[in-house]
């Protein structure tokens, strides 16, 4: 087995990958093999050349990353995924963790810290930026079961199936000054502060069932 770590750098900016292919080509153990500009395009060159790491961006288009993820990580268990974004909310942390992703790291990190994460990743090693791992840790931290009311149930329930604010007013025959003051006592209470992630945590955490 080589030592030598081959990454896929899956981004739909090419002055991001330019940047990084240079970064990461100054190291002896790092070998860059491929470049991505859509998360089709990332799963089907980690189909054909079997990298040892794929550097995947959230936001790109024709397929989004943490979907991108899932299908490389179900059809190559040796690859791994280390998402390397802007973005940083649960939805997104979630979302990217669910499908596979091995690491998740804030492209504001310091160059030691995405070289040490490639190689712990190539390794099998789990890896996640400081703010996201703390995160992480405050939700596993949370109680299991979080109690909201039956109403906030049904008001989570209605965001869950794609209703707008006016909607859920007019089905539950509410005002939507007080929808907005649902939502927000439940995104309170499930410690996040938007409607996609309200509704994941929810069900994980088994407080919703759709």
């Amino acid at each position: 087995m080589s030592d030598t770590i081959r990454v896929i750098i899956a981004d739909d900016h090419p002055v991001v990958r330019i940047g990084l292919r240079g970064m990461l080509e100054t190291q002896a153990d790092i070998e860059v093999v491929g470049e991505a500009e859509n998360g089709k395009q990332a799963v089907s060159l980690a189909a054909k050349l079997e990298p040892d790491v794929v550097l995947m961006d959230l936001q790109m288009p024709e397929l989004d990353g943490a979907s991108a993820t899932e299908q490389i990580r179900t059809r190559l268990s040796q690859t791994h995924v280390l998402v390397l974004t802007t973005y940083d909310t649960d939805a997104d942390i979630t979302r990217a963790i669910g499908a596979g992703a091995i690491g998740y790291l804030l492209k504001d990190a310091p160059r030691d810290d995405l070289l040490h994460a490639i190689r712990a990743a190539s390794r099998g090693e789990s890896v996640l930026t400081p703010s996201v791992a703390s995160r992480v840790m405050e939700r596993m931290r949370a109680p299991s079961h979080t109690t909201l009311s039956d109403r906030e149930i049904e008001v989570l329930t209605k965001v869950a199936d794609g209703k707008s604010n006016k909607e859920i007013a007019q089905t539950l025959f509410i005002s939507g000054a007080t929808v907005k003051t649902h939502l927000i006592h439940i995104f309170s209470k499930l410690g996040v502060d938007d409607r996609t992630a309200a509704v994941t945590i929810a069900l994980e955490r088994g407080v919703l069932r759709l």
